[in-house]
């Protein structure tokens, strides 16, 4: 490791609530290297989610600056911000947010609609997705038709499928049954000692945090390191 792949410097943010600025993070500093898989954990409301927002471009800083993989995001215009995030970045949910009506291989196949990639390369790479999440053979089933484990495993494969450089999750395990949350756990260290990804993971689980190889703490604004698995 060593290349540092996600920098927050002197990162504020604030959220107005009836006329009241109310603070989240305050000079906030943060760094994250490639092939690292950091658990950030914390009290509800310590800014967990906001932090991996801002990282993810889905929400911008008050102040400061969020470089990741080179790119000043917190620059970026709200199209130009759209199209880097499909390129790079892949987002796995606590609740799946898969559509109902498509197959778990057209729900792994909405990011490649963003790209030029034609159809057969679309569907292969789907394919190829579901095959590295175990549910090649799920690939027609309906959500409805899956179980919790199996959903987030879709997810998981649709959050793959671009091949992004950077995973971020957001309590991944929070809706999961003890086993499933178990083999969730058992892909995410897959995906990163096998297939190389950088993986940065809110949780407020101490059994998830024990899969990541490093883990953050978040209060009131404040980061502090915990210890770094060997």
């Amino acid at each position: 490791m060593g290349d540092v792949i996600v920098a927050l410097s002197g990162v504020d943010k604030f959220y107005d609530r009836r006329g009241q600025s109310v603070p989240v993070l305050e000079k906030l500093d943060m760094e994250v290297e490639r092939g690292d898989f950091i658990a950030l954990m914390g009290p509800s409301g310590s800014g967990k989610t906001t932090l991996l927002n801002l990282v993810g471009g889905l929400d911008e800083p008050s102040a400061g600056r969020v470089t990741v993989l080179g790119e000043e995001i917190s620059a970026l215009g709200a199209r130009a911000l759209a199209a880097w995030r499909a390129r790079h970045i892949g987002f796995i949910f606590q609740f799946y947010h898969l559509i109902p009506v498509l197959t778990a291989s057209q729900n792994v196949e909405l990011p490649l609609l963003l790209t030029r990639l034609r159809r057969r390369e679309r569907r292969r790479r789907a394919a190829l997705a579901l095959e590295i999440v175990g549910l090649a053979d799920r690939a027609g089933h309906r959500p409805g038709e899956l179980s919790g484990g199996q959903q987030q495993r879709v997810a998981i494969a649709r959050a793959v499928v671009s091949d992004p450089e950077l995973l971020l999750a957001d309590e991944p395990t929070g809706d999961l049954d003890a086993r499933s949350a178990h083999d969730i756990l058992d892909l995410m260290k897959a995906l990163h000692a096998q297939h190389g990804k950088t993986i940065l993971m809110v949780t407020h689980d101490p059994r998830a945090a024990a899969a990541a190889r490093r883990v953050l703490h978040l209060d009131k604004g404040v980061l502090e390191e915990g210890v770094r698995a060997p």
